[in-house]
């Protein structure tokens, strides 16, 4: 069945080209020009995923995410925005919104974000569903349990100490399990921008959070499986195989 998605962008040119390329990858799109108007075509026909324009006049993308996940809706949202700093990015994501891609953008990015949002969220049929999250707030996947408020984590009953840095990068994962993470996504959440091709940052944390998940158990125990897994030329997914 085609995925029902809610368009909301001012600009008429951005909106009808979406529309439109959306429409031939096989969406039901709701095109709507604003956010009172995005607001109100959700309440009316909820959609399984929604893509908000930022900087809208009247009610703005970020309203709309508040105003939606103020009412207990998790529907995927994926944002439009012009503006590229480090603290534009962070306020949409505290917002609500679940990525977002910057203007001017490639159609098929756009597309490939859709499809993570909606593998993430159970709305596709071949990939895992989005992680157990507990009534105490703890997240569960692969084997895994974090406490993201305790900043704790445990892999079956073994409890596992981390670095600030190593917690932010094992909780994203946690979080996009069985989502095969870019390095650039990786890059932009846990430090606020890229490295660049050339870094080994990134690698030398996805090793210290192996070691620590991977390692030998009590009583020289041997290894468990690996979580953590490398997509060459791509970034990192966290699963069980």
């Amino acid at each position: 069945m085609p995925h029902n998605l809610l368009l909301a962008e001012d600009d008429r040119a951005i909106r009808h080209a979406l529309e439109r390329a959306l429409s031939l990858e096989g969406y039901e799109v709701t095109a709507v020009a604003d956010g009172v108007q995005a607001l109100a075509q959700a309440h009316r026909t909820p959609p399984d995923v929604l893509v908000l324009d930022v900087m809208m006049p009247g009610i703005d993308g970020l309203q709309v995410c508040r105003v939606l996940r103020a009412e207990g809706n998790r529907t995927p949202i994926l944002m439009l925005t012009a503006l590229v700093e480090t603290a534009d990015r962070i306020a949409g994501l505290d917002a609500g919104a679940d990525d977002y891609v910057v203007k001017p953008f490639d159609v098929e990015e756009v597309f490939a974000r859709l499809r993570a949002l909606l593998r993430r969220t159970g709305a596709s049929d071949d990939v895992p569903s989005e992680p157990q999250r507990a009534p105490d707030g703890q997240i569960a996947a692969a084997g895994l349990r974090i406490d993201p408020q305790a900043r704790r984590v445990w892999r079956g009953a073994r409890e596992i100490e981390l670095t600030r840095t190593e917690f932010d990068l094992l909780e994203l994962l946690v979080r996009n399990a069985g989502i095969v993470l870019d390095h650039t996504t990786i890059y932009d959440r846990i430090w606020g921008y890229d490295f660049g091709p050339g870094s080994k940052n990134l690698a030398v944390y996805v090793g210290y959070l192996r070691r620590k998940l991977d390692g030998p158990g009590t009583a020289g125990a041997p290894a468990a499986p690996s979580l953590i897994h490398t997509v060459r030329g791509v970034g990192y997914v966290l699963r069980e195989d």
